[in-house]
Order: structure tokens, then sequence, then C-alpha cells
């Protein structure tokens, strides 16, 4: 669950400059030092530890002894500052309910100027090291925390979002902040949940999405029938943190891996018989 509303909007200008301050040192300190920390906001020692402990009470910092005492920002306190970043640009007013939970992410309904979307991208401690070895956004080596990947997986999906819409059916791009995309509401249910009255049109407009995405250049590469959304004979293919360009070493095997993910899915809930060849020359031409 992100903060609750009522945290952010009774967060003091001292406590926004801690976890800003945290959001900085934490790329050289896994845990920041109470004096490095105390350097950084030109804050008294007694101010600082009042602030601290207001936030470690709304679960925004978290305290370690272990292997020295430090202050380490954990998601809630970085919800709170990418939502007071989209709140001060005008692309949100207030968060809704939960709409979604995937392996790596929260999604949420929004109201901006209209209805949105937020995604909170949450690479965590058990997907951790298998994004750091199969995924393009992750730095090969040195210290990254989970709030740092997760802010490299958004920007990797947004960036696909942009570049695909709107000649790919994808959400449109509104903004994003640091582990957070805002995208525009998809109508419909999950393609894993649906049963769908003529599966050959859906499927007839799922390959064509997948070739228009890779005459742009892009590869989902985690595609399947629970990042589709359907409705009344729509598609729409979501969640892109993990695309890569056609030009990516593996792009073969990739595109072959989503495609056949797809047809496995409708030749099993639907008896279709769709040749794999077929569809990879379809995807590809």
């Amino acid at each position: 669950m992100p903060v609750p509303a009522e945290y952010v909007r009774s967060l003091h200008a001292y406590e926004l400059r801690i976890l800003l301050a945290l959001e900085r040192l934490m790329r050289r300190y896994r845990w920041v030092p109470l004096e490095v920390l105390k350097s950084a906001t030109k804050f008294s020692e007694s101010e600082l530890s009042y602030r601290l402990g207001r936030l470690m009470a709304m679960d925004m910092v978290r305290y370690e002894k272990v292997p020295y005492e430090g202050y380490a920002l954990v998601f809630n306190g970085y919800d709170t500052l990418a939502l007071h970043t989209l709140t001060r640009r005008g692309t949100i007013q207030a968060l809704g309910t939960l709409i979604g939970v995937g392996k790596e992410s929260e999604v949420y309904e929004a109201m901006g100027l209209g209805v949105v979307v937020l995604k909170f991208h949450r690479v965590g401690q058990r997907s951790f090291q298998a994004a750091r070895l199969k995924r393009g956004y992750m730095p090969e080596g040195g210290h990254c925390p989970w709030i740092f990947a997760s802010s490299n997986s958004a920007k990797m999906e947004y960036d696909a979002l942009k570049i695909l819409h709107p000649a790919v059916s994808v959400p449109l791009p509104i903004d994003q902040n640091r582990h957070v995309v805002a995208m525009s509401f998809v109508p419909g249910i999950n393609l894993s949940r649906a049963e769908l009255a003529e599966p050959e049109v859906i499927l007839d407009r799922i390959l064509d999405n997948i070739h228009k995405a890779y005459r742009l250049g892009i590869i989902h590469g985690d595609l399947s029938e629970f990042n589709i959304m359907v409705d009344e004979g729509q598609c729409w293919l979501i969640d892109w943190p993990q695309w890569v360009e056609v030009t990516h070493p593996n792009a073969g095997e990739i595109l072959n891996r989503d495609i056949a993910n797809i047809l496995q899915y409708f030749k099993r809930k639907y008896g279709l018989d769709y040749a794999f060849d077929e569809a990879l020359a379809r995807v590809v031409e």
C-alpha cells in the first residue's frame, strides 16, 4: 500500500528535506550515518532526531544498527516523494483505490484532469538479483538499492509507452517520477480472466500490436495473458518495463518467447491452433 494520504498532507517541510537528503545519500550509503545526514540537512541534533522519529513512525524511514548505525529511505518514503512531486506538477490531485497487483508493481486509480492510473514499480528483494542479471536498466555492479531499481524500471516503462503510443494499443503515458508512472485508464479486464466470444479476433489484434511494436524497434519481453487487457473486441498491451530493442543480442529468443506464450494460451483455453512460424512471419514482416 502507498503511504496514507494524510501522512503526505501532514508532512513538514523539514521532513521532506530529510527524505530528499536520504534519497540523494543512498546512492553512496546503504544506511546513511546520522552525522552525514545531519551535515546534509543542517539541522540540529535534536531537530533531526525529532523529525526522524516522526518519519519512522510513518514507516517512511528505517533505522539499523548493523553493520553501523544509519537510516534508510523505504518505499513509503519514496512513495511520498513521488506523490508530492506529481501533485506539485498538477498530474494528480487525489489517490484512489487499488486496482491491480503484479509481481513487481501496484496499480491505483487517481484523479488528475480526469481518471488516471498510477503504477508504483516495486522491484523487491526476491526479484532484485534476477533483475540485476536479466534487465538492461540495472547496473552491472555497485550499490543499487531497490528503490532506485524500481525507479529505473518505471523509466523504462514510461520510455516504451512514449515510443509506442498511439501506434500501438498501449496506455497513454502522462507523467513519470521516481518509481511511479502516470498513464491513462484502460477499460476492460485482464485477458487471463476474460471469456472471449471471438478469440480469433483478439488473437489477430494482439499479433498486429506485437508487429507494430516490432516495427517501432521494441519487443515487449514479458508478454502473456496476464499483461493484456481486453474490452468489447479491443485489446491493450500493458506492463513494459522489460522491453528490449530489436537490435538486442537476445531479441530473437525474447520475441519467440512472447509469441509462443500468447499462442499457447489461446490453444490451451480456446483450442486455437495458430502455427508459430506463421505468427512469427506476420510479426517481423
